[in-house]
């Protein structure tokens, strides 16, 4: 009696299937550039905290993310452009200028505390992407610059 599921044809089948799943393509997400929408050019930090911001949250958190060559190579290709679509879908420094006032304060509040708890960047971005992983003094940086984006909205009192 033959064998049906030798680990050589198991391993044909997993290589079949990866080729497979590479005809799956996704819309590379990406937006043109306007200055009177997008935050960086709107809030003007100093370069350190537009670098940051550039290199730890943009991928996800804009319409310009820059796609490395392994956004090509299916399933990370899905589970890069779900990161993207939540992650803009969240937050899109983008279309920043469209935020309302209450918006753009809530979205600063959210950004500060992910940023103090350590959940932005996420750890599974910054394996990939090293240059994203935040020392203590960039965390700081982020963090009063929200802070001080946040003391520049002037929101109505609530009484």
């Amino acid at each position: 009696m033959k064998k049906r599921f030798t680990p050589k044809n198991i391993a044909i089948v997993l290589v079949f299937l990866f080729l497979l799943i590479q005809s799956i393509r996704f819309e590379k997400t990406t937006e043109p550039f306007d200055a009177k929408k997008d935050f960086v050019a709107l809030s003007s930090p100093g370069t350190e905290v537009a670098n940051t911001l550039k290199a730890a949250c943009y991928d996800c958190h804009s319409g310009q993310p820059v796609y490395p060559w392994y956004s090509n190579i299916a399933p990370i290709s899905w589970w890069m452009q779900n990161h993207i679509d939540e992650g803009t879908r969240h937050l899109n420094f983008s279309i920043w200028g469209t935020y309302s006032d209450k918006k753009k304060d809530h979205k600063l509040e959210e950004c500060i505390e992910m940023v103090e708890e350590g959940e932005m960047p996420m750890v599974s971005y910054t394996w990939m992407h090293k240059g994203a992983k935040l020392s203590d003094e960039q965390k700081e940086n982020l963090v009063d610059f929200f802070r001080a984006q946040r003391s520049l909205i002037a929101l109505p009192d609530a009484n």
